[in-house]
């Protein structure tokens, strides 16, 4: 596989570049509000803002997005100002330039930053995740796939120590497939124009770009990556530890909020689901929608108790060192300095 830089590099240079512009400079692409009813601008003036940042925009992080339309969050006393940052990368460097509160991100970002022994450091406080949320995609139809099919191919992937490539590229070595050439240099918005160019002889995407390409013909299912890699802790709720323990009360209604949309995702019908999803993902047909939430549920994404376990933070570490990004030295013996998993257990029963 190719690797260009370990994902702490590039962290530190968009630390470096935020540092030096006094943070005033926005992270993300986009932004989106929480939707407000008819006659509830009063009442919403009491509600604290939230300043949120999400890695992508993706279906991956559906609990999140129904938290919002369904009004989860609301209820707790809350309104997120939701941007997307396009890489974890980005949305820790927003917590620390301080233009987000909370950022969704892969939780390998917490360990980088802390053995960085500056002056902030992240923690993880919620684990949304618990598969990869990647499926691959082949540009010729596969009738029976293998993993020593990709052997002399390539493969539009993603950049550089961030979590989808480092999962692929352990299933990689675990299959030992050799000479797969996965291309790491596309920006990810700019994937799957990239593959439909004729970049690559497969593409490693997330929903709901997946169930398009294919509807569009344009591409065959071959994998989901999560499913044949297994349980793995891919994306996290993250915060600076100051405004943790300065807002632990904020950070516990954000908490409860999710576990809401969580248990809702879990028993609502698939068309309520495409409803509610619809405003986040405009342009993309219901029918998509769908069997991208079926996708996901299927290899049991969303985890019943959202805690990132000492066992699934060694798991994290260890995929890390296989890549390159973490060396053995840097490992974070105590899963304390990095993660406060106190609210996940302060969730109401209703969220469990």
């Amino acid at each position: 596989m190719k690797m260009r830089k370990p994902a702490c590099l590039l962290l530190t240079a968009v630390l470096l570049a935020l540092a030096a512009g006094c943070g005033t400079a926005a992270p993300a692409a986009t932004s989106t509000t929480q939707p407000v009813a008819a006659g509830q601008g009063k009442k919403d003036e009491a509600l604290k803002t939230v300043k949120f940042s999400e890695v992508i925009r993706s279906i991956f992080y559906a609990p999140h997005y129904i938290a919002m339309q369904k009004g989860f969050f609301k209820e707790e006393g809350l309104n997120v100002d939701m941007n997307t940052a396009q890489g974890s990368d980005k949305g820790a460097a927003a917590l620390i330039a301080g233009v987000a509160d909370i950022s969704l991100v892969g939780p390998e970002t917490a360990i980088y930053i802390y053995n960085q022994k500056g002056d902030k450091t992240l923690k993880i406080f919620h684990q949304l995740t618990m598969k990869d949320g990647s499926f691959l995609l082949s540009r010729n139809k596969t009738d029976s796939f293998k993993w020593s099919d990709l052997q002399g191919k390539s493969v539009v992937g993603w950049r550089p120590g961030s979590a989808p490539q480092m999962v692929l590229n352990t299933k990689l070595l675990q299959e030992k497939v050799a000479k797969v050439d996965v291309i790491t240099n596309i920006a990810s918005t700019a994937m799957a124009g990239a593959f439909t160019s004729g970049k690559g002889d497969y593409i490693q995407v997330f929903e709901p770009i997946a169930s398009t390409l294919e509807k569009e013909g344009k591409a065959h299912y071959v994998a989901s990556v999560g499913q044949a890699f297994g349980p793995f802790p891919e994306t996290s709720y993250v915060a600076t530890s100051d405004y943790i323990k300065n807002n632990p009360e904020t950070i516990q209604k954000f908490v409860n909020a999710v576990a809401k949309g969580t248990k809702w995702l879990n028993t609502a019908a698939p068309d309520e689901i495409a409803e509610a999803l619809t405003p986040f993902f405009e342009g993309t047909p219901k029918d998509i929608i769908v069997q991208s939430i079926d996708r996901y549920k299927k290899q049991d994404t969303w985890p019943a108790v959202p805690e990132l376990t000492a066992e699934q933070f060694e798991s994290l570490q260890k995929v890390l060192i296989e890549n390159g990004v973490l060396k053995q030295e840097q490992k974070v013996a105590d899963l304390a300095a990095v993660a406060d998993m106190s609210f996940v257990k302060n969730i109401g029963k209703a969220g469990k």
